[in-house]
């Protein structure tokens, strides 16, 4: 059997390149051949999935202090995670953040930097940021935007949010409380006039603007693409033509309810799969009883046990897998 290994992050526990493994282990055990490609939304993982880091530089980090970015410059193609430079986990999670301060400055000079280098083409993965800046403090530190004319500039975006929701959206999960909620919804406002009147752009009810708290709208001003990011991904990697070749498709996440469904990496790759009529078998750490009957998925937490399923995630995935093939073959 040819198994296609696709998962996302399962988030606390294992990174999508490390889930990936997990399942081809499962697969050679089970004397199957398989192919991995780790996945992602433009969330945490892009990096990786994109061909990796290759160098690192030293940029201003969310709260100000300064952060080692890593990021990737290959055949004048920059990869930038805004994670990895702006994001949640560096500011030290929701309670250390500080939501009215935190800012995408450092993005913005690492983008900087991409182009200093000989970047044409620049990718930023927008997920996992710690900031609600709209985007003006990357839009500042990128420089003359007009350096930035005849460069392929790509936000991948894991929402849908427009730029005026993106507080509302997600601030409270950067730590914001509700004043500061409202105190952000007025910077937002504030900028939409800005751009329109500073460089023409309205950046007000485009889709997936508020993505990294509005960092693609102050990225749309520079001339961005805003695309969903899953499906941006997918066609760099090549999805279609690898489940074409598959006679099955296993992914997973760290927790599947309606929400894995809404634009995720699960919904992507469903979507593909049923596209060529390959079955997917979806893994998951934990599984809401709302979608568990709808599609054929197995959570670790169920089968091992919680304990288990958080310390030995890896090999939970294994014996998962090596049971479901166990079972097609029979």
């Amino acid at each position: 059997m040819r198994v296609l290994a696709a998962p996302d992050k399962f988030r606390g526990s294992l990174t999508a390149l490390e889930a990936t493994s997990a399942i081809e282990k499962g697969v050679k055990k089970s004397g199957g051949s398989s192919i991995g490609v780790p996945l992602a939304d433009g969330g945490e993982g892009t990096l990786d999935v994109l061909g990796g880091p290759n160098r690192t530089t030293t940029v201003t980090g969310p709260l100000g202090a300064p952060v080692e970015a890593e990021w990737r410059l290959a055949d004048r193609t920059a990869v930038i995670e805004v994670a990895k430079v702006s994001g949640l986990t560096l500011a030290g999670g929701p309670e250390n953040n500080d939501p009215l301060e935190a800012t995408t400055k450092g993005t913005g000079e690492l983008i900087r930097c991409a182009l200093e280098k000989g970047a044409e083409r620049i990718i930023v993965g927008l997920g996992g940021s710690a900031t609600t800046d709209g985007g003006l403090a990357a839009l500042e530190a990128m420089g003359s935007l007009a350096r930035y004319k005849g460069i392929e500039l790509v936000a991948a975006c894991d929402v849908q949010t427009d730029f005026l929701s993106s507080a509302d959206s997600f601030a409270m999960q950067k730590g914001a409380t509700p004043t500061e909620v409202k105190f952000l919804n007025r910077r937002l406002e504030r900028l939409t006039q800005l751009y329109e009147e500073e460089y023409g752009v309205s950046v007000k009810e485009t889709p997936r603007s508020g993505a990294a708290g509005g960092l693609a709208g102050g990225l749309l001003v520079a001339g961005a693409e805003l695309v969903d990011g899953f499906d941006f991904i997918a066609q760099e990697i090549g999805l279609d033509e690898m489940i074409l070749g598959s006679d099955l498709v296993i992914t997973g996440e760290g927790r599947l309810d309606k929400t894995s469904f809404d634009g995720k990496v699960i919904s992507g790759v469903c979507r593909y799969a049923d596209a060529a009529s390959v079955p997917v078998f979806i893994i998951a750490g934990a599984i809401s009883d709302e979608v568990f009957e709808k599609v054929d998925c197995a959570s670790l937490v169920e089968t091992f046990g919680e304990e288990l399923a958080f310390s030995e995630t890896e090999e939970c995935i294994e014996r998962l897998v090596i049971e479901r093939l166990k079972l097609l073959s029979q």
